[in-house]
């Protein structure tokens, strides 16, 4: 029987399981190393926090939901979603909560895995499901530590942060600031909001949905797919936005105009909200509230550098010390560095890390030369600008499911060199010419190189890892093991 690891309960993880379950496999382990699951959506508990994505979307197509609040879900909602869709897939029974790793080496033929806590565990296949929002990047402010208030990351936010009443610093103007900040004014007795950059917003299309639609969705649950199907021709214009569609880009430009001439009367806090990047270099955000609460009395926009943090506050490049009680950081991700502590061992000793040391890089965001039967799920560059990311998780999970089914086979699945080194070539090369290069963002490394995101459309991606190409494969004592028709691949060219 195949043995199967998989690392991390976040979307990515459920949908592999999921899949994996369907296709008839049942020793898998789901190794997560906190006490619930959820990933980002278990971490992410601070005010405000929902979805950017509209709900049909950022659904699992097996496991649509009726029962959605309003089109952008607040986090609680999306929380019970995935543990209601674990629990009836029957994923949940394969989690191991607390199960931390430490470490996975490739031994010969096994994934020999290491817990935090010292137990061994051995695996035919290794599935890494951590994602790229996993890990908080908070800046190296001078002072940090001698901050004598509350500091925290919006994504370790805890009950106990005492909003009320306090003077609040949100450092960052990002996807996870947009949402706290109109959350918490008029709570918080002031807020102080720090801005390198001012992002590109648009007016956010959100709708509570009506008992009516729900109790139709339940009774004819087709309406959904209409429902999918609609949602999704609403992302074709920001996409081709993203790919330089001139036209699709002005329309937005002109969107993100008339929304801070309407919110914003102050010329000069709406100078301050105005971007100076290409629109998308960095992530398009979709708020009605955002603007407006700028331009609250008790909330300020600080656009000078912060220099220092002090015991009592944030001392700005104009020499101005800004009091505050707690310190809030909105700063994201280190979504460049996958899989960042693991350390992973291929073939002869060779280091993930140093495979990585330039910028993470995977042959279809799934596979490593030198990682015998270890496949990502929400690898390099499969990442999405403007779309569901569960989109392309399914398609990866598809894909994932034929590789284990090579390997229950007796195969042995070594992406070869040459193979993922043309496929790298291709969307770097891609990537090139994208607005993602044209400005300094959590999608690229400090080198400048782009490893999260996905250069073309999600149907690309689909009809890219629809099938398993045994052809871009090392040969295996046993690959003459597989079929098409057995093992689900082929040995036919690489699809696209």
């Amino acid at each position: 029987m195949t043995r199967i690891a998989i690392i991390g309960a976040g979307f990515g993880g459920v949908a592999v399981a999921a899949e994996l379950l369907k296709a008839g496999f049942t020793d898998i382990v789901v190794l997560e190393k906190a006490d619930r699951i959820g990933g980002v959506w278990r971490d992410n508990a601070y005010p405000g926090c929902a979805c950017d994505v509209p709900a049909p979307l950022y659904s699992y197509s097996f496991a649509l939901n009726p029962g959605w609040s309003r089109r952008y879900p607040p986090h609680d909602e999306i929380l019970a979603y995935l543990e209601d869709v674990a629990d009836r897939s029957g994923v949940s029974g394969l989690v191991r909560l607390g199960a931390e790793v430490a470490s996975a080496r490739w031994a010969g033929g096994t994934w020999a895995i290491s817990l935090a806590d010292g137990e061994q565990l051995d695996a035919d296949v290794l599935i890494p499901a951590v994602g790229q929002l996993s890990r908080p990047s908070i800046p190296a402010l001078p002072g940090a530590d001698t901050f004598a208030g509350v500091a925290v990351h919006t994504a370790h936010w805890t009950s106990g942060v005492p909003i009320e009443g306090g003077r609040v610093a949100v450092v960052g103007t990002g996807a996870s600031a947009i949402q706290l900040v109109p959350a918490i004014a008029g709570r918080a007795a002031h807020i102080d909001v720090y801005q390198r950059t001012a992002p590109w917003t648009v007016p956010k299309p959100d709708r509570r949905y009506s008992r009516f639609r729900k109790a139709a969705y339940r009774r004819i649950p087709a309406l959904m797919l209409l429902s999918r199907a609609a949602t999704w021709g609403l992302t074709l214009v920001p996409g081709a936005a993203l790919r330089g569609n001139r036209a699709a880009n002005g329309f937005i430009r002109a969107y993100a105009w008339v929304q801070r001439r309407w919110q914003i009367r102050d010329p000069e806090l709406r100078a301050k909200v105005t971007p100076d990047e290409a629109m998308g270099c960095k992530r398009l955000l979709f708020t009605n509230a955002w603007l407006p609460t700028l331009a609250r009395p008790d909330v300020d926009l600080i656009t000078e550098k912060i220099v220092a943090v002090t015991p009592a506050g944030i001392r700005t490049a104009d020499g101005v010390e800004h009091p505050c009680d707690i310190l809030v950081y909105g700063t994201g991700f280190a979504a460049t560095e996958f899989l960042v502590p693991i350390e992973v061992t291929g073939q002869d000793g060779h280091r993930l890390a140093g495979e990585w040391r330039d910028g993470a890089h995977a042959y279809l965001g799934l596979a490593v030369p030198g990682f015998p039967n270890m496949f990502l799920v929400y690898g390099p560059n499969t990442n999405t600008g403007n779309t569901s990311v569960i989109y392309f998780h399914e398609a990866q999970a598809r894909w994932i499911t034929q590789a284990v089914r090579a390997v229950a086979a007796g195969d042995t699945l070594a992406v070869r060199p040459d193979v993922a080194a043309g496929y790298d070539s291709e969307i770097q090369s891609r990537l090139a010419g994208s607005v993602w290069t044209t400005c300094q963002s959590w999608y690229r490394t400090a080198t400048g190189r782009v490893v999260t995101n996905w250069p073309g459309k999600a149907k690309e991606y689909r009809r890219r890892t629809a099938t398993l190409n045994r052809a871009d494969f090392l040969p295996s004592a046993s690959s003459s093991a597989s079929s098409g028709v057995d093992s689900g691949v082929t040995s036919g060219e690489a699809a696209g």
